[in-house]
Order: structure tokens, then C-alpha cells, then sequence
């Protein structure tokens, strides 16, 4: 059996660090850009302007030994485990980002609402 994920491509946006981050894409999240590896390119046949897509990223800043948060954040709520929750913080973290292509520019597509941090690897494309 091959686990193996293939990174195929990154997403490009101006939030840098994990705390300037909304908790979802339509809590605040800005236009930003994916950029897909040429070698990926026929398989952005069929996207277009206007299309609602699903971004499956790697999060490559989460604490993969993570097994249970505080519900967004919020310490006032008691811990539960991050099966439960939409935590970046989890065994595998991948990321769901539900968003609309605004533009596309050969390799680039630009969406909105993102919330990822510049430099995310994407891992799979799906129209929502």
C-alpha cells in the first residue's frame, strides 16, 4: 500500500504566521494564490473562473503529536480530542479550505476566502 502524498503545488498568501491566521475562511480570509508544479498542469483542465473548489493542504506548521485542544482555542472550554474539532493540531494535518476561483493565470489560481499561511503545501484539488 503507498501512502505516499505528492505535494502539487503551494499556497501563496499574506498571512505569515499561524496567529494572523483567521480559524476559517469565512472567518476573514483574503484572496490568495495557489501555484501548481508544471507537472500538474493538465490536471487543471476543467477549472474555471467562478468555480467553487476544495484546497486539500499539508499543514506543515501543526504539532502532529496533538491529541486532544481546547475547541477553537477557547481555554474557558474544556479539552476534547482534535477528531472532533477542525484543529490544524492533529496526526495528520490536512488542511480543508473551502474557496472560489477569482483568477487563473497559467499556473496560478487565485482564490478566496483563504486562511493558510504563505507556504502551505497543497495536496489535492476538488470542485466543492
Amino acid at each position: 500500500m503507498d501512502t505516499t502524498l505528492e505535494i502539487i503545488g503551494y499556497l501563496r498568501s499574506d498571512i505569515k504566521t499561524r496567529e494572523e491566521a483567521p480559524k476559517q475562511g469565512c472567518e476573514g480570509g483574503i484572496e490568495a494564490v495557489v501555484e501548481i508544479k508544471e507537472k500538474f498542469k493538465e490536471a487543471m483542465d476543467g477549472l474555471s473562473v467562478g468555480r467553487e473548489i476544495l484546497l486539500f493542504s499539508w499543514l506543515h506548521v501543526a504539532d502532529r503529536g496533538c491529541q486532544q485542544v481546547h475547541p477553537r482555542g477557547d481555554e474557558s472550554r474544556p479539552k476534547r480530542g482534535v477528531f472532533s474539532t477542525r484543529s490544524p493540531d492533529r496526526p495528520n494535518p490536512i488542511g480543508l479550505h473551502p474557496v472560489t476561483i477569482t483568477e487563473i493565470d497559467g499556473l496560478k489560481i487565485k482564490v478566496r476566502p483563504m486562511e493558510a499561511i504563505d507556504g502551505t503545501p497543497l495536496v489535492d484539488i476538488k470542485t466543492a
